[in-house]
């Protein structure tokens, strides 16, 4: 990260409690104060403003209390859950699960590791760590069942420093469901997924981001495949005042698959930035990249999609799509997905494409009888759905829908 900015983090940690320090945390303490924050004049950050973080007064949570997880549980399987970034324990349900999990706390560190240490947000999270866990799934395990973890924010003008580990060993297969939700006002969620994927595993991730319009969510995940590996990320973002997704994919064995898809749907003055970056250093890989927006009022939406094709990486299939739908004229995307080939026998493609409903297309279905309202509705649905069709879990598809149905009135 380029340290443009000689503004550093000293004032804006200065509420937080750092974790009880080992060497390494220590370590992310003092990285954390020193590095500067981006700012629009680091070319990844450019269509992202990062004031509101910078001037808001955050402390560390104090509190996991919650009385019931009904309205956030979406699956009936094992679950973790963190209220305010803390593990509750007795809200939690780990009975039943195939996968292997060691809880982070702020005494237990486990094996936390900075993914990148140029990143402030990756040092605060192990500095000022709040919670979390190591996953993983064993030799040859195939999960029948999903493991489900949920964090809650409840506590106003809090920085939640959430991390997760997640291993797939050889040929294991598996399924995790990470959501956010949140009721507070003005709270920082700083979350980092660490993924490796042996020989042979199978591993997909759901990922729900439904935080208050007041709040503020940073999520940064480093993925790494060795060889016949097939890695799935699903991202659906439907709430959330600046919500920025730093996903980083290295391929480091032959014959693996990728697939990337999410949907950002957004109103109000929200703001949702997905970064990708799938690394295909391998001959024999493909990987499939498809996001699509929807942006009402005066929303604004970034997608940089990036893929690299090394030299060795020869017979690559690498396929990228964004599209955007605006609903108003003062809805805004800046969408930038790109190639960089260095191999040459490789067949690689991206495109983009931003534009309002087509009312030729309105007009038509008026004809046959629907409302304004319910034509829109329907195109916009339209356009969206296919990319809930790789979450291959009904539960999950059925309770977006809900969540779109009560915040937007849209009838899926």
């Amino acid at each position: 990260m380029e340290a443009i900015s000689t503004e550093n983090t000293n004032t804006f940690l200065a509420n937080l409690k750092p974790s009880k320090l080992s060497a390494n945390s220590g370590k992310m303490a003092q990285l954390a104060e020193s590095i500067a924050l981006p700012t629009t004049r680091n070319e990844k950050w450019k269509y992202t403003r990062l004031g509101k973080i910078k001037r808001a007064t955050f402390n560390t949570p104090i509190s996991n209390q919650l009385d019931s997880i009904s309205k956030y549980s979406i699956l009936d399987c094992p679950t973790l859950v963190f209220v305010n970034g803390i593990y509750n324990e007795s809200l939690s349900s780990l009975n039943g699960t195939e996968a292997n999990v060691s809880l982070y706390s702020t005494d237990n560190q486990l094996n936390a590791s900075a993914i990148n240490e140029d990143d402030p947000f990756e040092a605060m999270n192990i500095a000022y760590l709040t919670g979390g866990a190591e996953i993983s799934i064993s030799k040859g395990k195939v999960m029948s069942t999903p493991l489900q973890v949920i964090n809650i924010n409840t506590q106003d003008n809090t920085n939640v420093n959430l991390r997760l580990t997640v291993t797939a060993e050889a040929n294991a297969k598996g399924e995790i469901l990470v959501s956010n939700f949140g009721s507070s006002t003005g709270s920082f969620t700083n979350l980092a997924i660490e993924t490796k994927l042996g020989q042979n595993a199978h591993l997909k991730i759901n990922k729900l981001q439904y935080d208050s319009s007041d709040n503020f969510t940073i999520s940064n995940e480093a993925v790494s495949q060795d060889r016949d590996s097939v890695f799935t990320i699903n991202t659906f973002t439907l709430n959330g005042g600046l919500v920025r997704n730093n996903l980083y994919i290295s391929v480091d064995g032959e014959n693996c698959e990728s697939n990337l898809y999410g949907a950002y749907i957004l109103k109000g003055n929200q703001h949702v930035d997905n970064h990708t970056v799938v690394d295909q250093r391998m001959p024999n890989c493909e990987s499939n990249e498809l996001y699509k927006g929807v942006m009402d009022d005066k929303s604004t939406a970034v997608f940089n999609g990036k893929v690299f094709v090394r030299k060795d990486a020869q017979k690559v299939n690498a396929f990228q799509s964004n599209g955007n739908v605006l609903l108003s004229d003062d809805a805004t995307v800046n969408s930038k997905p790109e190639l960089e080939i260095y191999a040459d026998d490789v067949k690689c493609s991206h495109g983009s494409t931003t534009g309002q409903l087509d009312e030729e297309a309105v007009f038509y279905l008026r004809t046959r009888g629907l409302s304004e309202n319910s034509a829109r509705q329907l195109l916009v649905t339209a356009f969206v759905e296919d990319t809930f069709e790789h979450i291959n879990n009904e539960d999950i598809v059925e309770y977006i829908h809900e969540l779109i149905k009560d915040r937007f009135g849209w009838q899926i």
